[in-house]
């Protein structure tokens, strides 16, 4: 008896450290694969504070910005498989998949821990611009092809894709990327591009005080009501919709156990009344929250609408 009890105090001994430690018993770090100020970096602090309360530990964010999204993922699967690190994982990110030749992680190396916004995207002026409508956008447009300069994310996202699908449909614009959101957003601003490809939320400030207005949504339906009056890429006859969405993600070969405590705590703050109100101030959809069971097959269905997508504009 005595030998076996030495035995098995032998084995507990020879276990990794992290299997004998509660978790989690450290900082669990929120990667930002964008700069501070936009929609990514909203949810990430606006769950942050709610994960602390649910995990027990801080949760710091931190902006890793660069390649659209693309340096943070990278940071993210370099990281250890300990659930010590998690990450915001938007359509824009994913795309890349998509789009280009030698993506810095794979599909297989994410888990998703939930979806937590789903909402439409759309092209946004300044206030005072001279175009009133999508129509004279797209005349303005066709008589100048790529003259109009038209903010985005980084290549290779959504933004790209949709530009690059209007222009097989004879309205060429020319792209300019921005990795930092502010830039991004008073770039139509300052005269430095003509429009803005964003989600409505993540300008509302700019949208409340008059200085932008949407000029287009991409989706079939006027869906959100503030914005009624704002025409549908389906009515334009331009069948692109690519709606945006953010998820939360940790690192592939992380402990199951480990998983499900990160999972089930986003799900509580995915049904917390201050989560919800934070949606409807980001002009989100009310039901955008995807639990983790059903995610993977969520960005499963996206990335091959995205791969359809990216092959038809090669063609």
């Amino acid at each position: 008896m005595k030998k076996l009890m030495v035995l098995a105090m032998a084995m507990l001994a020879a276990l990794p450290a992290w299997t004998q430690e509660r978790y989690p018993s450290r900082p669990v770090e929120f990667i930002v694969p964008f700069g501070p100020g936009g929609g990514a970096d909203q949810l990430a602090r606006k769950m942050a504070r709610l994960l602390e309360a649910e995990l027990k530990v801080s949760v710091p964010a931190v902006n890793v910005p660069g390649a659209t999204g693309g340096t943070g993922m990278a940071k993210l699967v370099a990281t250890a498989a300990d659930g010590y690190s998690i990450a915001v994982y938007i359509a824009d990110t994913h795309a890349l998949l998509a789009t280009t030749a030698n993506p810095r992680w794979k599909n297989d190396e994410l888990v998703p821990l939930g979806i937590m916004i789903r909402q439409p995207s759309a092209l946004f002026v300044k206030s005072d611009s001279p175009w009133k409508t999508w129509n004279d956008v797209a005349k303005a447009a066709k008589a100048s092809p790529g003259k109009l300069k038209v903010a985005v994310v980084g290549l290779g996202s959504v933004d790209e894709m949709a530009l690059k699908y209007m222009e097989s449909k004879g309205l060429k614009f020319t792209p300019v990327p921005y990795a930092k959101p502010g830039e991004r957003y008073t770039a139509i601003l300052g005269g430095h591009a003509d429009l803005l490809y964003e989600q409505p939320g993540d300008v509302r400030s700019f949208l409340d005080s008059k200085q932008m207005r949407a000029i287009l949504m991409f989706n079939q339906e006027r869906v959100l009501p503030e914005f009624a009056d704002v025409m549908s890429s389906k009515e334009a006859r331009l069948e692109v919709y690519l709606p945006q969405f953010r998820s939360v993600v940790v690192r592939a070969g992380t402990d199951p156990q480990r998983v499900k405590i990160l999972a089930d705590a986003v799900a509580r703050v995915g049904a917390d009344p201050e989560f919800y109100a934070f949606l409807k101030e980001s002009l989100a959809l009310r039901d955008s929250f995807i639990p983790a069971a059903q995610a993977k097959k969520f960005l499963d269905g996206e990335l091959a609408v995205m791969e359809k997508f990216a092959a038809q504009l090669k063609q």
